[in-house]
């Protein structure tokens, strides 16, 4: 039987699920593939870090979070170790880099995942951070070292975009993307509509673990900004990064607003656009605008998300996930990693 060695950069809520998918299809992966998946490193910023050559005990590693918040020394701990420092020296097949998205720079995630592919290591991120600001670099060091780059759930969690992209929409140009991809603004836009205050939304929407304890990330249109990067560079061929996309959140977004909305029949939305300007330059922008009611934007209901691509050979393809869950973004890192299980 094979063996493929992951290294999880990060243990957040998509990491905990995509842990958890792991042990749900253990058996399957095994019978169907002849593949056994080890786990030998997690790191983590304050719950302690797992090496262990042999594989963590993921059901027990999971526990530990779950009960007290960090790591039992027994797994495997490590103290000393840094998550770049496991990204240069352990042995692992794969690198699957989680941690929080840095607007700025994406500079630890790109750091990571370029160690990891100089060693001809597979790199899989949840990151939207390397893929918008080091897309090009990434691919071509990936390619030089004959290893892969995916980054399936840095846009619409788990839905088949970017494998769309390249498996079934092969030699389409696209020229123009538009959407709501920020799932927690929409949320908090449709749960305003309905009356309720901002802080009663945000409370509920952290205690259901899709709304970050600092809200600024999202609320100030830097997620959908890095988004819109990613998309842009992976499916336009850009080369933009995150301050390069003309933003705006909601932040401003009144209950007033909403409601004059309401009343010419629109609904505000975070749209997302990437497109062509008059010189032939990609271009990225972000902002609150009212969308008709008859419009399929305005019908995208919580933390469902919806995208719009505009092709050369295919006309438009519109994509909709609803109720979108953190189990759906471990399920983009779940489908990338059977790509290479595939591909062997």
């Amino acid at each position: 039987m094979k063996e493929l060695k992951l290294a999880l950069i990060g243990f957040g809520n998509a990491g905990q699920a995509f842990a958890k998918m792991l042990l749900e299809k253990e058996e399957e992966l095994e019978k169907r593939y002849d593949t056994r998946i080890v786990v030998v490193a997690i790191t983590t910023k304050t719950r302690g870090n797992l090496v262990d050559a042999w594989g963590i005990d993921l059901d027990k590693a999971l526990k530990n979070v779950q009960n007290s918040g960090r790591f039992d020394k027994i797994l495997g701990f490590s103290e000393n170790s840094t998550s770049q420092g496991i990204v240069d020296k352990v042995e692992y097949d794969v690198l699957v880099e989680l941690t929080p998205l840095e607007f700025n720079s994406g500079k630890i995630a790109t750091n990571h995942i370029r160690g990891a592919l100089r060693r001809g290591k597979h790199a899989i991120t949840g990151n939207k951070g390397p893929v918008a600001w080091a897309f090009k670099e990434l691919t071509e060091l990936a390619e030089k070292n004959n290893c892969r780059f995916l980054y399936e759930t840095t846009v619409m969690d788990g839905m088949p975009l970017f494998n769309m992209k390249r498996d079934t929409l092969r030699l389409c140009k696209v020229t123009e993307i538009r959407g709501i991809i920020n799932r927690t603004t929409n949320y908090i836009l449709c749960e305003m509509a309905k009356g309720r205050s901002r802080a009663e939304i945000l409370a509920e929407g952290k205690k259901r673990g899709f709304i970050e304890s600092n809200p600024a990330t999202d609320l100030d249109g830097f997620d959908a900004a890095a988004k819109v990067a990613v998309l842009a560079n992976t499916l336009m061929g850009a080369n933009l990064t995150p301050p390069d996309i003309e933003r705006k959140g909601i932040k401003d977004i009144t209950m007033e607003d909403l409601e004059k909305a309401q009343e010419n029949g629109n609904a505000i939305k975070l749209m997302c656009h990437a497109y062509i300007d008059e010189n032939g330059q990609v271009k990225g922008s972000v902002g609150p605008e009212e969308v008709s009611k008859n419009d399929i934007y305005a019908t995208i209901e919580g933390t469902s998300s919806v995208i719009t691509i505009t092709t050369d050979m295919m006309g438009t393809l519109t994509l909709i996930e609803e109720a979108s869950e953190v189990k759906q973004s471990a399920y983009g890192l779940f489908a990338d990693l059977m790509s290479l299980i595939e591909q062997d």
